[in-house]
């Protein structure tokens, strides 16, 4: 049996431990988040398709449905932009 998605998380600075709750969208994956108290620009660690993936209190909607495709897309143009970074020869 499924659980219902869970559609607000808590997502939480790194920077400064400021927490707010936050309604996270359902079908897409939110790359970005402004702290409202430091004004960080937070994005998603290494591995992770989101900001509530990385530092919420719950993960995705996607990542709860396990219908994320965004990781793979992450990957492959990490993996692109690091190549693409390196010099020739």
């Amino acid at each position: 049996m499924m659980s219902a998605v869970k559609l607000q998380s808590i997502i939480t600075c790194p920077k400064c431990a400021h927490a707010k709750e936050e309604t996270m969208p359902i079908d897409a994956c939110q790359w970005c988040y402004e702290c409202e108290c430091c004004h960080a620009m937070l994005r998603p660690k290494a591995g992770d398709c989101c900001v509530f993936c990385s530092y919420g209190s719950e993960r995705c909607p996607p990542m709860q449905q396990h219908s994320c495709s965004c990781v793979r897309r992450r990957r492959y143009s990490d993996a692109r932009r690091t190549l693409d970074s390196v010099p020739p020869g």
